[in-house]
């Protein structure tokens, strides 16, 4: 013992008489490292000067225990004899974090025991019920193995280069069964219709025709799995943001105005790290000036935006939602989400407001502004999306071109082209000439 010390998770008393002082070292040190030592009958140079020991001193110890700490704890006491000279040792741990000792909490820091301010304390029950505030760890009680998609399982599986034998037995490997009950994540993430379990469980997207929202040009709502409301995102931008276009060797490749590996990134980590627990949904707003991605719940964990950009630091809230993710290399574990969108985007922005947590993109076809001469003739000189002008140059080449072929042709639904059609001419660059069948399309503007 001469060359064992006191340490966090150690404590000597030289006797009995310091049983107060011992009872506060041991919530001290349960608060610090939820487990412990306390040795009656060595002082604090690790001297063995022994204890006096019978049943009634074990008693009165046990019983001390039990009256002044709070919430209880069932320690080992028992005599123990350290170079022939009589111990009272007791071992004690314990989870249920704080514990108080005469009403007050108590931090261990070196070999002392500290007195926890208000905030600390504050900070010590948060950080307690940090694991039980996890939403994706939790039981879907309401759900069963029946509604989850087999094909969006199957493709996960694929993709993450696994196995499917059964929902159950996949499912069970991805640690996404708790109590034979499927966790919140396995809903989300495979569900058929996660929205009958969960009412935040989809995408809101609108597009406004100014910088701010007085003036909805659009809007839709989706629902489904995330994997599917992150496709469905990268599809709403594509269509209505603008699209440039390069020539690779002999092929026309086309250039969204903002990188579609940066919006995408923001797309998933607004899914990954957004708080589940609000009734909000992950939204996309597309202004005449820029892109925002807002995500329900703000940063975690105490980062702020600073960190985040020029740390590149990041704390989970989704841990099991971002390891799916990660099986399937939407993101990475080191957290370079923020990096890779300013190594495509260097100009875009993070901020917070009111628990939401917004990226912001700018578009840069609301700056430069294209001259003729940049222009292509067959490009109407009026802003088009992507789709907006794949429907337009196949009408320029096939005047006569139907509702029904035009559906087929370009693989939309016929309510699709039905709408952009419509935007077509409102925008005033088509009109139908005649109202039957042997009607065709005109080219207004160019």
């Amino acid at each position: 013992m001469k060359n064992i010390k006191e340490s966090e998770t150690l404590e000597f008393k030289k006797s009995t008489s310091e049983l107060k002082e011992a009872i506060i070292s041991i919530v001290s040190i349960l608060n610090k490292h939820k487990k412990g030592e306390i040795i009656f009958g060595v002082n604090s140079n690790s001297d063995i000067v022994g204890q006096s020991v019978n049943e009634k001193t074990l008693r009165d110890i046990s019983k001390s225990i039990s009256d002044y700490i709070e919430p209880k704890i069932f320690p080992k006491i028992y005599e123990r004899k350290i170079k022939d000279k009589k111990c009272i040792h007791i071992k004690f741990s314990g989870n249920n974090l704080p514990y108080y000792a005469y009403g007050r909490a108590y931090m261990r820091v070196a070999d002392e025991d500290k007195k926890l301010s208000a905030k600390e304390l504050e900070n010590l029950i948060l950080k307690r019920n940090k694991n039980k505030l996890k939403w994706d760890i939790e039981i879907c009680q309401k759900a069963s193995f029946s509604d989850i998609s087999v094909k969006r399982l199957k493709w996960f599986l694929k993709e993450a280069n696994k196995e499917y034998r059964s929902i159950r037995n996949s499912l069970d490997k991805l640690g996404l069964i708790q109590e034979g009950k499927l966790l919140n994540t396995a809903v989300m993430l495979f569900g058929k219709k996660p929205r009958q379990f969960f009412p935040n469980a989809k995408l809101r997207c609108a597009v406004f025709a100014t910088a701010g929202t007085s003036l909805i040009v659009d809007r839709q709502e989706f629902e489904g799995n995330l994997f599917d409301l992150i496709e469905k995102a990268e599809e709403y931008i594509l269509k209505n943001i603008h699209i440039g276009m390069k020539l690779e060797g002999m092929h026309r490749v086309d250039v969204p105005e903002i990188d579609k590996g940066a919006f995408r990134e923001a797309i998933i980590n607004a899914f990954c790290h957004r708080n589940y627990y609000e009734y909000d949904s992950v939204n996309i707003a597309i202004f005449k000036n820029r892109l925002e991605i807002r995500s329900p719940g703000g940063l975690y964990g105490g980062l702020t935006i600073k960190q985040i950009k020029k740390e590149k630091v990041s704390k989970r809230r989704n841990e099991i939602i971002a390891n799916m993710f990660h099986e399937v290399h939407f993101v990475e574990k080191w957290g370079r989400g923020i990096d890779l969108i300013l190594s495509k985007e260097p100009n875009a922005d993070f901020k917070e407001v009111a628990e939401l947590f917004i990226t912001t993109f700018k578009r840069p076809s609301h700056v430069k502004k294209t001259t003729p001469q940049d222009t292509p003739q067959d490009t109407p000189q009026v802003e088009l999306t992507l789709l907006e002008n794949k429907i337009f140059r196949v009408i320029k080449n096939t005047p006569k071109i139907s509702r029904n072929e035009l559906s087929k042709k370009l693989g939309l639904s016929k309510d699709t082209i039905k709408e952009y059609l419509k935007k077509l001419k409102e925008k005033g660059i088509l009109r139908r000439v005649g109202k039957t069948s042997a009607g065709h399309w005109e080219v207004v503007k160019k």
